[in-house]
Parts: structure tokens; C-alpha cells; sequence
């Protein structure tokens, strides 16, 4: 009897879990101890080789245990494999990015160089927020509104999912424009692991085109005809600017405030997300309850994931995470991991109002930072904005669909990913 042929006999319930606690026991490695279709279809095995006076040492049962060893490690790897967020989406990436090497070829060449520069084969990063999208997209693939707004549920379901990719698109250029002009700003000379595209064509050039990028996006959104996509994106690119407005002009004690760091974070960073999964949703047809959803799920993970991300400035190294470490505190941007140390050593508080220009104000900085929970607490608080993420997913309307359930335990899935991530 082959392997596989156990794997396809076993109940779909062991094959996709539920949303309850089956679904945690899978996702997180979690040992909990309850008998399993598989047992369950060993366990008469194991009987009948008593039955037949067999020992408990006999040959018969060390092939038994060692089956079902094999079947168990075989099938957590097809469902590791199943789960991968990645690989769920990779055809649709590969369009995806297709299209987007095709979006921002420009007439003239030297443009054309710069604003594809982060699109071309081998450096478009890890494709993190369309990935995210078209799960999204996935998870919403249950049945439509009768009447949805904007004519929605008369397209085909192609036609939709078309759609739903000129969103993933639209966010990537405009995420990957926000890139350029960030580099431009803090004077940037590598990102995701070669020279930046300030640093190689030079300032100039980079801005134009991040503004190239833009306006790319701009004319997609238009192309969508749906008034409310596009003025939740638009909104987008202000919320950008204000963000970045807000870092580059703090009065000191707005530096040392979580409230106005968290604040500003959602605006660099956790708006884009949000905002594009509220939109897919939007396309759907879904209510504005499941759109809300959406919406939180993505600005959870995005604040999650800057979180990890000033965490990384300082654990992590230049060579994995793509560009320099502790690039924020030799710029005088305070984030997270400090504003809990300053807490615990109110004292700090002096080293962050004289700047960073003397390098042994931040090993004096890096010093308290290491005697704090600092980075500990804004793990935690990491944790906490990812497992609201996860609650938004699992308030999404019932469905019995395997693809609909699929996509919506990788969405939690990747939850886990931004918070464990070390580049």
C-alpha cells in the first residue's frame, strides 16, 4: 500500500483545518495531542498484528510505527507546503511582475532605466504586499451581492480577478515609488542588497522616477472606473507624504511620544496595505462590515511588520536585511525598541534630544537599549497588532470553500511570518 494513496484517503478535515483550534495546531507547530484521521486509519493495524500474536517488538509493528512516522512527516509536508503564502500565489506574482516591467517602460531610455531599476528580474524584493493581495483577493472568492455596488458581479469572474491584480499592481509601484523617494531623503546608498537608485543615477533622477512610478499608478487606478478604489489610494499617497513630513519635522518631545510614532508608522507604512485590502474587498461587492475587516487586517499586519522591521535596525545585519542597520538612529528617527528603553531610563531621554551626530551618543543609546526590554516589548507589541490581523481574517464570513480557506490560514499564516522574519 503506497503512501500516497493513504494521503488521498484521508478525511479533507485533516487536510484543511478548521478555523478553530485545529487551525492554530497546524499554522504554529503547536503539539496538541488528539487522535487524527491518520491514527485513526493506523490504529486497526496495530490490533490486528496483536490479533495475530505478533509481538510488541515484532518486525510487523517497528514497520507500522515507521509508516506512520513516514506518512505523518510526508503529509505535515504537503501541508507546510499547501500553507506557503508564496507558493499559493507564485503564477499569479509571476504575472503580476510580468505586467509591471511592462507599466513602467518609459520613451525615454535613461527613465526607462530608473524606473524599472527595483522591477527587473532577481531585485523586485519579496513581493510581500501583492502576495498578500491576492490571497485577499482568494479569501474574498465566495458568493457576491446580488446587487454590488458599480456593477461589479456582472463582470466574469476573470474579469474580476483581473481586477483584483491591477490593485496588486498599483500598490507595488506606488509602494516601490515611496522607496526612491525615501532613499532620496535619507541619503540612502543600498537597498534590497545592491546600490540604490539615488546612489547609482543620482538624486535627481530618482525622484523623477518615483514621480514616473506615480503617475503609472494613477492612470491603472483610473482605468478601474471605481471612484472609491481610487480615492481610498489617493489617500494613500497623502498619508506617504504625511508621514514622512511627520519624521522629518518632530519637535523633541513628539520624537519620544509612542502615540505620534505609531501615528506616523501607520501612515509610512501600514496605510498602504490597508487601504489596498479594503479595496479588494471593495471590488467584491463585499459589505462594508466585511470591508472593515479588510481594512484592519491590513493595517494590523503593516504596523506589525514596521515594528519588526525597527527591530531589525537593530539586531540585524547589513548584509541580510538589504541595506544599512541602524540606519534610523544615526538619522535621529526614534522608533519603537528606544521609546520603550527611554521608559525604563528616563536618562536616555537627554541622549536623544542632543541628536546622534556624536557616534558615542549612540553607543551610549545602544548601551541602555541593550540593559531594556526595549526591543523585547516592541517584539511584543508586534505580536499583539499581528494577532488582531489574524482575529480580522477568522471574523470573515463563513465559507466551505477549501480555496476560500486555503487563502485565508496563509493570510494568518504570514501574521506569524512578519513577526518571526529576520531580514
Amino acid at each position: 500500500m503506497s503512501l500516497r494513496w493513504v494521503l488521498r484517503n484521508l478525511s479533507s478535515k485533516s487536510r484543511f483545518l478548521s478555523k478553530s483550534s485545529s487551525s492554530s495546531s497546524s499554522l504554529w507547530g503547536s503539539n496538541i495531542t488528539t487522535t487524527t484521521p491518520l491514527e485513526m486509519y493506523l490504529r486497526p493495524l496495530c490490533v490486528g498484528s496483536k490479533v495475530l500474536g505478533c509481538s510488541e517488538t515484532s518486525l510487523w509493528g517497528s514497520q507500522v510505527r515507521r509508516i506512520s512516522h513516514q506518512i505523518h512527516h510526508e503529509r505535515n509536508s504537503m501541508i507546510e507546503e499547501e500553507l506557503d503564502p508564496f507558493s499559493l500565489v507564485a503564477d499569479e506574482l509571476s504575472i503580476v511582475a510580468n505586467r509591471l516591467r511592462a507599466m513602467v517602460v518609459a520613451e525615454v531610455p535613461k527613465l526607462a532605466s530608473a524606473a524599472e531599476y527595483f522591477f527587473k528580474m532577481g531585485v523586485e524584493g519579496k513581493r510581500f504586499r501583492p502576495t498578500v493581495l491576492l490571497l485577499m483577493a482568494s479569501a474574498f472568492n465566495i458568493d457576491l451581492p446580488k446587487l454590488a455596488p458599480h456593477g461589479v458581479t456582472d463582470s466574469s469572474p476573470s474579469e474580476l480577478r483581473t481586477r483584483q491584480q491591477c490593485i496588486a499592481e498599483i500598490t507595488e509601484m506606488i509602494h516601490v515609488a515611496s522607496l526612491l523617494h525615501d532613499d532620496v531623503l535619507d541619503d540612502a546608498e543600498t537597498r534590497r542588497g545592491i546600490g540604490s537608485l539615488n546612489y547609482v543615477m543620482g538624486n535627481k533622477l530618482a525622484v523623477l522616477a518615483g514621480d514616473f512610478l506615480l503617475s503609472r499608478a494613477c492612470v491603472a487606478l483610473a482605468s478601474l472606473k471605481n471612484t472609491e478604489v481610487v480615492t481610498l489610494l489617493a489617500k494613500v499617497v497623502e498619508h506617504l507624504v504625511t508621514g514622512e513630513t511627520m519624521q522629518m519635522t518632530t519637535t523633541s518631545d513628539e520624537r519620544c511620544s509612542m502615540e505620534y510614532y505609531m501615528q506616523k508608522t501607520f501612515y509610512k507604512t501600514a496605510s498602504l496595505i490597508s487601504n489596498s485590502c479594503k479595496a479588494i474587498a471593495i471590488l467584491t461587492g463585499q459589505t462594508a462590515e466585511v470591508s472593515t475587516l479588510a481594512y484592519e487586517y491590513g493595517r494590523n499586519l503593516g504596523l506589525a511588520f514596521q515594528l519588526i522591521d525597527d527591530v531589525l535596525d537593530f539586531t540585524g545585519t547589513s548584509a541580510s536585511l538589504g541595506k544599512g542597520s541602524l540606519s534610523d538612529i544615526r538619522h535621529g528617527i526614534i522608533t519603537a525598541p528606544l521609546l520603550f528603553a527611554m521608559e525604563e531610563f528616563p536618562q536616555l531621554r537627554t541622549v536623544v534630544d542632543r541628536g546622534f551626530d556624536n557616534p558615542e551618543d549612540v553607543d551610549l543609546a545602544l548601551d541602555y537599549l541593550g540593559k531594556s526590554r526595549g526591543i523585547q516589548r516592541a517584539r511584543e507589541l508586534a505580536t499583539e497588532h499581528a494577532k488582531v490581523a489574524a482575529a480580522a481574517i477568522e471574523s470573515l464570513p463563513d465559507s466551505d470553500d477549501e480555496d476560500v480557506l486555503r487563502s485565508r490560514r496563509a493570510l494568518v499564516d504570514l501574521t506569524q511570518r512578519v513577526i518571526t522574519r529576520t531580514k
